[in-house]
């Protein structure tokens, strides 16, 4: 099978570097300066796991169809992407998204079609480094795909085969789209407080009503999943409760780290959507409205040149 990875960042170049150096057909659809990077030194990975140099395919236009695309992009990136990667979508390849929440499901069907998109998410620590190589933060590297339909079955069964060739385990989910949304659900949690308290879950949790106002914030999310069908297992909800009142943790969104050095974050796509979710489904939810209106204010300010 022919896969296209778009980008050589941080999730797509670990997850793509791994296959490559396992000799699957990879080829990275990435710009130029990246492209003569990746030329010079090959893509590079440094991992508690065992590092990784290795050369690869690099492209700078999307080929002819392939089999599969691996999209990994930030969602606000999301129209730039799927404009990148038409030319290399036919009418038998497969896009697995890996992008967080669920939003983008509805704007990658109505492009290429529902059943050519796969259901995905993924658990990764990585950055890119000053040399652009690929660095992993920790031991985490868990990717999920699966079928959204039963005609999507033995698709997404071949390509869970060929991912097991990058060595990290992935995972052939039987309901991704409940997965999606536990992943959604706490990373809205997550992000919001962080990125509002401008704080790690630790200090957070030091505050006088700070697990009082995490707890709150999870249960607004909850409640809007299980609106919308998908309430988080017994299990999910008791893994994301112990993350987010972990004692001492140093832990952060990477929403908050975007935000601390000036980037583009994606609080439209997961703090906002879920908020408008809730509305939907005429649920009161004041902690989202005051998380998703604290980066708006900070986009607006942003804007007129202050500095957030």
């Amino acid at each position: 099978m022919r896969l296209l990875v778009l980008g050589a960042g941080g999730i797509g170049g670990y997850f793509g570097g791994r296959l490559a150096g396992a000799g699957v057909d990879v080829r990275f659809l990435v710009r130029p300066k990246r492209a003569a990077q990746l030329a010079d030194t090959g893509l590079v990975i440094k991992s508690p796991l065992g590092d990784l140099v290795t050369p690869v395919s690099a492209v700078t236009e999307a080929p002819s169809p392939v089999d599969a695309v691996l999209l990994a992009c930030k969602a606000y990136d999301l129209e730039g992407a799927m404009a990148a990667i038409a030319p290399a979508v036919g009418p038998s390849t497969w896009i697995v998204p890996l992008l967080n929440g669920v939003r983008h499901l509805d704007h990658l069907d109505a492009r290429f079609g529902a059943e050519r998109v796969l259901g995905g998410l993924c658990h990764i620590g990585v950055a890119l480094g000053a040399t652009g190589e690929i660095l992993h933060l920790n031991t985490l590297q868990r990717l999920v795909l699966g079928a959204r339909t039963n005609s999507q079955q033995d698709a997404a069964r071949a390509l869970h085969g060929l991912l097991e060739r990058g060595g990290f385990a992935p995972v052939l989910s039987q309901d991704i789209q409940q997965e999606m949304w536990e992943k959604f659900v706490f990373l809205t949690t997550y992000a919001g407080m962080t990125t509002l308290m401008r704080a790690p879950i630790g200090a957070i949790l030091q505050a006088e009503d700070g697990e009082a106002l995490v707890r709150q914030t999870l249960a607004e999310c909850v409640a809007t999943a299980a609106a919308s069908g998908h309430i988080p297992s017994q299990a999910a909800h008791a893994r994301m409760l112990a993350t987010l009142t972990e004692r001492g943790s140093t832990g952060t969104a990477s929403m908050l780290r975007d935000l601390q050095r000036g980037g583009a974050t994606e609080h439209e796509h997961i703090i906002g959507d879920m908020l408008r979710r809730a509305r939907d489904a005429r649920l009161d939810a004041p902690l989202l409205r005051v998380s998703l209106a604290h980066m708006q204010a900070c986009d607006a300010t942003r804007a007129a040149g202050v500095g957030a």
